[in-house]
């Protein structure tokens, strides 16, 4: 038994007064299929796109200068992937 359960407490859940306005749809809003994201949503997007592009390559000297195999390979990885999202998601 929890410690919770041995005092008796219960949690009280309730709705929230107000819904944020950070919600992905509101109730009964249509979504637009050639832009699915808010325009928020997108910009992180890209941001997380292009710092790994910058932080592949530290991690890549790190990896180089320690001699950890695996770390080079994560890291060229994570470039690859970086610039080919970025790409992809500025020409389409």
């Amino acid at each position: 038994m929890s410690g919770l359960a041995k005092t008796g407490y219960t949690a009280q859940l309730e709705p929230p007064a107000v819904i944020p306005d950070f919600m992905r749809y509101r109730v009964g809003e249509q979504v637009d299929p050639d832009n699915p994201y808010p325009e928020h949503t997108q910009n992180m997007m890209e941001l997380s796109y292009l710092m790994s592009i910058p932080l592949g390559l530290i991690l890549l000297w790190l990896a180089i200068r320690g001699r950890v195999m695996w770390l080079k390979v994560w890291s060229v990885g994570l470039m690859v992937l970086g610039i080919s999202l970025f790409s992809l998601d500025l020409f389409t």
